[in-house]
């Protein structure tokens, strides 16, 4: 299994360009550094920061994966869901390099932006930082961050290119 899973990932990244590592590269940059100033900035205005009518710039860390499952405070668990996350986006990105689908291509290179984005901030303190706030009033969506759109982006982008790519296969018979 894990020569099946070596070969997919090194013929995957043999057909990787440098423009999508630099995308990678520039998208993981953008979300860590506005984490950086964000963080700095809400930890001293110690409030929510509206920016217009349900949302909201808010200061939160999540020390599990999504909406809080997994949390830990143990000091082992950030560098296992880091590891997980950093096994995945490598798994996932040369598996969608090696697909012949512009769609899938690129919903590898936002998936692994967000997933390597996570992985590195959580690595630094032990949690994500979120800082995206939505919502109608009491209604409030779990405070997320852009890596997590970014995935978000990624995963639909793969659903739509297999439907895409299966719609083509049926029309073809």
């Amino acid at each position: 299994m894990i020569s099946t899973l070596y070969q997919i990932v090194h013929s995957g990244f043999q057909r990787m360009r440098l423009l999508q590592f630099a995308i990678i590269f520039a998208l993981i940059s953008i979300e860590l550094s506005l984490k950086f100033v964000l963080e700095r900035s809400l930890e001293a205005w110690h409030e929510s920061v509206p920016v217009f009518p349900g949302f909201n710039l808010t200061l939160s860390h999540n020390r599990g994966i999504s909406f809080g499952v997994l949390e830990s405070e143990h000091w082992l668990a950030p560098y296992l869901l880091s590891s997980f996350a950093i096994i995945a986006v490598v798994v996932g990105l040369g598996w969608a390099a090696k697909q012949c689908s512009g769609l899938i291509n690129t919903a590898g290179i936002f998936f692994a932006a967000g997933g390597m984005a996570n992985a590195i901030d959580r690595l630094g303190d032990g949690a994500v930082t979120d800082y995206l706030d939505i919502g109608w009033r009491s209604m409030r969506w779990p405070t997320f961050n852009l890596a997590d759109v970014f995935i978000f982006i990624g995963v639909a982008l793969f659903l739509i290119g297999v439907r895409v790519n299966s719609t083509l296969l049926r029309s073809e018979k």
